[in-house]
């Protein structure tokens, strides 16, 4: 009951006295998860918000270009070839006529598909390999790092080059899915040992803690333990690699094709516009600066990104 003397003397009033009693019946506020506390950090960055709006416009661009140009990648007009930016024509015309502007747009979808499949190939295996490695310990974890010493040593260009050439021998004809295949493909084979590394990390300070401890003892199999205990608590650092790693996968993209052995026609690219600028650039400029200033922005999006969710994650940055 409520002592009367302290409702209208000289403690609390009535209205305080209800307010304690309401605050009393709602409990303590539950903390905050990792993720939760990581998204509430994240919103107050401006950096994150420009790079996600960044990445969001890019991700529309790919999915719907016609919203963005009245022309398909296709459209040629030969009496315009090598014009400039004009109200026509935004990012002008290319030595074959065709209009930038809207190849530029049409091409982020293949820039962008590379750039998802080959990170998601990457991680994928890389983070596989790397929690195996990381939990069983001893001859295997010896047999998987030495696997993955010997891909990260090999040079990202020669490797691709080897890899790209000798699946296309000369004369050969591939389809449009065939060689975004072949490219994703030889991203993730030569990028795979980071994830692997940075995994298999992660999997060792994450098996030495109590709760995994006690549920080897409680008799939990491995894919229990694996899937239900170390995987949830080894991912942070995972995706922020795969969201670096993801702008990166697009730049590698357009180093691939510009070197000719990437993606290619009939394929519409960043990197396929940068490649058939090369040639161009001092005559006509503008050929190369738009497609390349659309990889350069997209690229920077994607690394601010992971650097925001990297620092998020992170107690000590805070």
């Amino acid at each position: 009951m409520t002592d009367p003397n302290l409702v209208g003397g000289g403690g609390l009033d009535a209205a305080q006295l209800s307010h304690v009693d309401s605050s009393a019946d709602a409990g303590p506020k539950k903390p905050r998860s990792l993720w939760g506390d990581a998204w509430r950090q994240l919103r107050r960055k401006p950096t994150f918000v420009i790079s996600a709006l960044i990445i969001l416009l890019v991700v529309l661009i790919a999915i719907a270009p016609g919203l963005f140009s009245h022309r398909d990648a296709g459209y040629s007009d030969l009496t315009h070839a090598n014009e400039g930016p004009s109200g026509d024509a935004w990012f002008g015309y290319d030595n074959q006529g065709y209009d930038v502007y809207a190849r530029t747009i049409y091409g982020a979808r293949a820039s962008l598909l590379v750039g998802v499949f080959a990170t998601l190939l990457t991680v994928l295996f890389g983070s596989l390999i790397g929690i195996v490695s990381g939990y069983y310990g001893r001859i295997i974890d010896s047999l998987l790092s030495r696997l993955g010493d010997i891909f990260a040593g090999l040079p990202f260009v020669l490797g691709a080059i080897v890899i790209l050439t000798t699946f296309n021998a000369p004369g050969t004809n591939p389809g449009q899915f065939t060689i975004i295949v072949q490219v994703v493909c030889s991203i993730a084979v030569l990028t795979w040992p980071v994830a692997m590394r940075i995994m298999r990390s992660a999997t060792l300070v994450a098996k030495q803690l109590d709760y995994v401890k006690a549920a080897r003892a409680l008799g939990a199999s491995t894919p229990r333990i694996v899937f239900r205990h170390l995987l949830p608590n080894t991912l942070a650092p995972v995706l922020v690699y795969a969201t670096i790693a993801l702008g990166a996968a697009i730049g590698a993209e357009a180093t691939l094709a510009y070197l000719g052995i990437g993606v290619r026609p009939p394929v519409v690219s960043w990197g396929v516009m940068i490649s058939d600028a090369r040639d161009y650039f001092r005559a006509v400029p503008h050929m190369l600066l738009f497609p390349g200033a659309f990889v350069t922005v997209t690229v920077l999006a994607f690394v601010m990104l992971g650097d925001g969710i990297r620092d998020a994650l992170d107690p000590k940055s805070r």
